[in-house]
């Protein structure tokens, strides 16, 4: 299976994000379920977020993971731009320890930029990581001039890793971020890796070419989607499921290896950035 290495600790690379879950109580046993799923699975990490919700998500999560061993899972929360000063920071993450039932999260991200001053977001969020609170920080939704910025502050390097949008459909992070970021030793962590409803690209599940790729693997194209997504070095795919069966599927396309023909047809149907684009955000 594919794996990633943040901040020092290696974990399959494909895990489970949690936008949307949490929000209808008649669904709680089946997404716990599916939580379970991926476990048993192999997954490690749940991408998670104060805003989901409004920590409903958080909730669940805390709910899932009640009685699975802390080392066996790598738990990532975010923290809202209107959170992220040094008046209201640890307040905030207090708040989601709280839900998610735990004394620390292994990364913390700063879920997109606000008004607050970067370097008073990154010293709180160092601050909070020297107090035993998170095992690291990082950022989400930055492209390569908020990184260079970030990079100039005395703990910007200390980011353990940047969170935006990458599948097939919305290639644009591959032109300068994604080269930025290993240069830089910092993974990349994919969310809305199998494309979103609302995305230009919404046809990836039924493209003659990803089809062609899935029958060759005897796979789903939703595993086709994952496994190209991890194919790319130290990036770490986020999937959502409240389905236990899907779940299970997303985890294990982590073993599939793409062939050089393969990753013919699929740059066919969707090519590669040849210039500088907007971040692609949800």
């Amino acid at each position: 299976m594919q794996t990633v290495t943040i901040a020092g600790n290696q974990v399959p690379a494909i895990g489970m994000g949690t936008w949307h879950m949490g929000d209808d109580p008649t669904l709680q046993k089946q997404e716990i379920e599916a939580i379970h799923a991926g476990l048993d699975a192999g997954a490690r990490v749940i991408d998670t977020a104060e805003m989901y919700g409004s920590g409903r998500s958080e909730t669940l999560v805390g709910k899932a993971i009640k009685g699975v061993p802390r080392d066996q899972l790598y738990l990532i929360s975010k923290v809202l731009p209107t959170n992220a000063s040094k008046e209201r920071m640890e307040r905030s993450l207090d708040a989601s320890l709280k839900r998610l039932g735990v004394n620390e999260v292994d990364l913390y991200l700063y879920h997109w930029r606000g008004t607050t001053p970067l370097s008073e977001t990154v010293a709180e969020l160092q601050r909070l990581t020297e107090a035993g609170k998170t095992r690291a920080w990082g950022i989400s939704n930055f492209d390569v001039a908020d990184l260079e910025e970030l990079w100039q502050l005395p703990d910007g390097p200390k980011a353990a890793a940047n969170e935006d949008l990458f599948n097939l459909g919305s290639r644009g992070v591959e032109y300068s971020l994604l080269g930025w970021q290993a240069e830089h030793h910092l993974p990349f962590i994919a969310y809305s890796p199998v494309g979103a409803p609302d995305q230009l690209n919404s046809d990836l599940d039924s493209n003659p070419n990803v089809l062609k790729v899935a029958k060759r693997h005897n796979a789903s194209v939703y595993q086709i989607l994952l496994a190209w997504v991890v194919s790319h070095q130290q990036v770490l795919a986020i999937p959502q499921s409240s389905n236990a069966e899907h779940t299970r599927e997303n985890v294990l396309a982590g073993n599939i290896q793409l062939t050089a023909e393969d990753h013919k047809l699929l740059d066919e149907a969707y090519p590669a950035p040849t210039e500088k684009l907007p971040l692609d955000v949800l």
